[in-house]
């Protein structure tokens, strides 16, 4: 099912999903780390791979990809993956338990959602 608006909200970093019978807002850190891409989702069935250090990414633009997606490009460079409206929907749904899996997978792998966090700069 195609949404009937779709909104951009770069001061927020989200991106807004209203259907017919529901409406989500969708962070980009989370579309990001749930990129559909194969450098994230890989090629097999298997785990994907981890992203971290997305805490400030933000969406640099949309675009139509056919009627069936969209295409997202971040701040951070990657462009790749189409979401369909499908993979929208369904990430926005299990928005709640695929967060808690993400967080519980960076603490178990000892990464971190802020790229900075832990690292020590040398001002000079």
């Amino acid at each position: 099912m195609k949404p009937q608006k779709v909104r951009l909200n770069r001061a927020d970093k989200s991106l807004q999903l209203v259907f017919g019978d529901a409406e989500f807002t969708l962070p980009a850190e989370y579309l990001r780390v749930f990129s559909p891409s194969a450098e994230v989702r890989g090629h097999g069935a298997g785990e994907p791979a981890l992203v971290s250090g997305k805490l400030h990414v933000g969406i640099e633009q949309i675009a139509a990809a056919g009627r069936y997606a969209l295409k997202i490009a971040f701040d951070d460079g990657h462009d790749s993956g189409i979401y369909t409206w499908e993979y929208l929907r369904e990430l926005a749904q299990n928005f709640t338990n695929n967060w808690d899996r993400y967080l519980k997978r960076l603490r178990a792998e000892g990464k971190r959602r802020d790229p900075e966090e832990g690292v020590v700069k040398f001002i000079g």
